[in-house]
């Protein structure tokens, strides 16, 4: 069946430089599905020409989703300093009709697993976990088919992290979400998604279910991930990162 998300051979060039270089890929209803690279491979690229921050240079992009909605890196600064996570919501329920009770801020709030006694604290006064909801909470108010979640935890420590995964994860099961999780860390992903690619220099190298990823890799570069990365994995299991849905 056709992915709400298909990309073919897409291209994205800033002046002479090709970020991404005829990468492909599907993304199916309720799947989590991971890009992993290092620093400047195109993965990011990718999710700012999907949310049209970003223009491609060539291939096919169709959506047949109803709404994207993108969870940056940095949380603390995605928010509006001036702005209290009550503020925030309203704004954006504000503008896409969120009159609907089950949409008001305190229930989004509870969505993402939040005190109600978060709503009138701004950015400041909250933790970088606590930061991360509230901006998740925010793309929920529109209520996305899918959601870009780019390198969503690379700024928490890892018990924190491993409870952000968990909370994409739940959202997937009760929203029914089709999530893209970017992260350059092969460990931060292979608990989460049911696919993964792993990205070098603008190309897909690695490609498939993770399970498959993990135990069969196919190129030099994911098995040097894979071999800096197992005591981070490890860690994550053991703080409640489980396979089980």
């Amino acid at each position: 069946m056709p992915g709400l998300v298909e990309v073919r051979d897409l291209h994205v060039r800033y002046g002479d430089f090709e970020a991404v270089k005829g990468v492909s890929f599907s993304l199916a209803k309720g799947e989590i599905l991971g890009i992993v690279g290092e620093s400047g491979s195109g993965k990011s690229t990718i999710a700012r020409t999907l949310t049209g921050l970003q223009k491609k240079s060539s291939g096919d992009i169709a959506i047949s989703a109803g709404s994207i909605q993108m969870v940056f890196q940095d949380a603390v600064g995605s928010l509006n300093p001036r702005m209290t996570a009550r503020r925030t919501l309203r704004e954006v329920l504000s503008v896409v009709g969120g009159r609907d009770g089950r949409l008001a801020p305190e229930s989004l709030l509870d969505l993402v697993g939040l005190s109600p006694a978060v709503l009138d604290q701004y950015p400041r006064e909250m933790s970088g976990g606590q930061c991360q909801r509230v901006s998740i909470a925010r793309a929920l108010a529109c209520r996305p088919e899918v959601l870009i979640a780019d390198e969503p935890v690379s700024a928490l420590d890892v018990s924190v992290q491993a409870r952000i995964l968990n909370l994409l994860r739940d959202l997937r099961r009760k929203l029914g979400l089709s999530i893209l999780l970017i992260a350059h860390d092969l460990a931060v992903v292979k608990n989460v998604c049911d696919r993964i690619a792993v990205m070098e220099k603008g190309r897909f190298v690695d490609f498939g279910p993770a399970v498959e990823v993990f135990t069969s890799p196919k190129s030099d570069y994911t098995k040097r991930l894979l071999a800096a990365v197992p005591d981070v994995s490890r860690a994550l299991g053991e703080r409640g990162l489980s396979r089980s849905r």
